[in-house]
């Protein structure tokens, strides 16, 4: 069982902080290529993340997850199209990204306590405030026992729930995460999901999540988008976590579980057609990319 923390402990809004209404349009695209270099990557991409909702981004290897991804954190700019990011949420540092592995120095001796509090770098607090962040992160991860534990002795799972901690001292409204449970047991995954289903559920941060597992999509997402053959079809998990959409982007059954670069590669003789959404039905403001 995941310990989280008390209503008490919940996350504190900074001071002149607004709050994110529900529904507030986070980040945009309309009518978007993506690419880095001279490469365009993704064409014709329409996708509105709002503030509360749950993202599975979901394909096989080197269909353009990433560079989404690095787009949505602003690592990319558009290379035509429209993008809108909430300054509420980009411009004042409320949104947290989780690699899919730790780059810390494994040899260095690291408490987890100071593993997480590696996330509060550029943070403006005082002592007091850093630390009851750090207590609250700990807590909501369930690893609050295990502050002084050194990291690297901790299990898969618990130096992944580490990691979303040093993510959640930042406060964010808008979580990130590359494939959090890759490689993890079924104990493992199931302890870090449940905590991204509480922070989402409970908390309202809004979490979008690069996965390959379809059950995973399928128990947790309220929107999916699915890559495929450079174009990307996004909405209602409901609408597109279907037998008949999987089949018709992958090239497999939605029973399977995973969607991994195999079965990507074994569908690519066929000609895949990725519906395109219909326009915005609220417009938002958008900013205009760079040619």
């Amino acid at each position: 069982m995941i310990a989280t923390a008390s209503p008490a402990a919940a996350p504190t809004r900074q001071s002149g902080d607004p709050e994110v209404e529900a529904d507030t349009l986070l980040f945009g695209l309309r009518d978007a290529s993506l690419g880095y270099g001279g490469k365009v990557v993704l064409r014709g991409v329409n996708l509105q993340v709002r503030a509360g909702e749950f993202w599975c981004l979901l394909g096989p290897n080197g269909e353009g997850k990433t560079t989404l991804v690095k787009t949505l954190l602003g690592a990319l700019r558009p290379r035509r199209g429209q993008l809108h990011r909430e300054p509420a949420v980009f411009r004042r540092g409320r949104v947290s990204y989780v690699p899919q592995r730790c780059e810390s120095n494994p040899v260095l001796p690291t408490s987890v306590l100071e593993f997480v509090g590696g996330g509060l770098v550029g943070v403006r607090a005082d002592a007091a405030r850093r630390a009851g962040r750090l207590r609250r992160a700990l807590a909501l991860v369930g690893l609050a026992s295990a502050a002084r534990r050194n990291f690297w002795t901790l299990s898969g799972g618990q130096r992944q729930r580490a990691m979303v901690a040093r993510a959640l001292v930042r406060d964010p409204r808008l979580l990130v995460l590359d494939e959090p449970v890759a490689g993890l047991d079924f104990s493992a995954a199931a302890s870090v999901l449940a905590v991204l289903r509480d922070l989402h559920q409970t908390w309202g941060v809004t979490i979008v999540l690069v996965t390959h597992e379809l059950e995973t999509a399928k128990r947790h997402a309220t929107h999916a988008a699915l890559f495929r053959g450079g174009a990307v079809a996004a909405g209602p998990a409901g609408e597109l976590l279907t037998e008949e959409r999987l089949a018709a982007t992958f090239g497999v059954a939605a029973a399977g579980v995973e969607v991994d670069a195999a079965a990507g590669s074994a569908a690519a003789a066929a000609a895949v057609s990725v519906p395109e959404l219909p326009p915005p039905a609220r417009p938002a403001p958008v900013e205009n990319a760079a040619p």
